[in-house]
């Protein structure tokens, strides 16, 4: 990446937090802050403006699937990837629902870490492998679910954007999209940015829930 990601990490054990931030720092981010509690992150979040958060979900104050969702409903582009000692089902679907982009358990070693924290940056999910399928089988059971339609006129997506969201729907990265579509990653990412915006949606997961209501996900073998 050509400019460093912003980066704030938060975590309630003070060793845990200081390495992380010094192994992100390390391999070439910008750890802008750290905090130690729900409530400071969020406080810390709004005045440093970091790209992406990592977030404990078991913080003092404030839990941290309350700190994202105050995070990210404050700034919409801010990206959170959740680094938990729980793999439980119940804590994954909590925090995707509270706009985690990612999920990352505290087993993973350093190197994972280091290149979760780079593709939650551009907008890629990122889950410890076997929980990516559990969330996008979330995905199909919330597209069951009746929801407010978010504009009286159906929007008009372009060949491409249609594309691109139906390969969004089967749960592909953006990187797996850019590649099946022989487009760049940034190309990708723009398609889906003029998607969220033509649909008024803000964020992947309310993406995958309107491809999947309207079938989009059943289109391709």
């Amino acid at each position: 990446m050509t400019e460093q990601v912003r980066v704030m990490v938060v975590d309630d054990h003070p060793m845990w937090r200081e390495g992380v931030s010094r192994d992100l720092a390390e391999a070439g981010f910008a750890v802008v802050a750290t905090a130690g509690d729900g409530e400071e992150a969020v406080r810390r979040a709004n005045a440093s403006t970091p790209q992406v958060v990592v977030l404990d979900l078991n913080l003092p104050v404030l839990p941290g699937v309350d700190a994202c969702r105050r995070i990210v409903t404050a700034d919409p582009t801010v990206r959170v990837l959740v680094l938990s000692a729980s793999g439980e089902h119940a804590d994954v679907l909590e925090a995707v629902k509270s706009g985690a982009t990612g999920y990352l358990v505290k087993s993973a070693g350093r190197e994972e870490l280091i290149d979760a924290v780079r593709r939650t940056a551009v907008g890629d999910p990122v889950f410890t492998p076997g929980l990516a399928g559990l969330v996008l089988g979330e995905f199909r059971r919330l597209a069951t679910e009746p929801v407010t339609p978010a504009a009286p006129v159906a929007p008009q997506l372009t060949p491409r954007e249609t594309e691109v969201l139906r390969l969004v729907a089967k749960g592909l990265s953006y990187r797996q999209i850019a590649d099946r579509l022989v487009l760049s990653h940034r190309t990708v990412q723009n398609h889906v940015q003029n998607t969220l915006g033509k649909l008024q949606l803000h964020n992947r997961v309310e993406l995958v829930r309107y491809a999947i209501e309207q079938g989009l996900d059943e289109d391709l073998g």
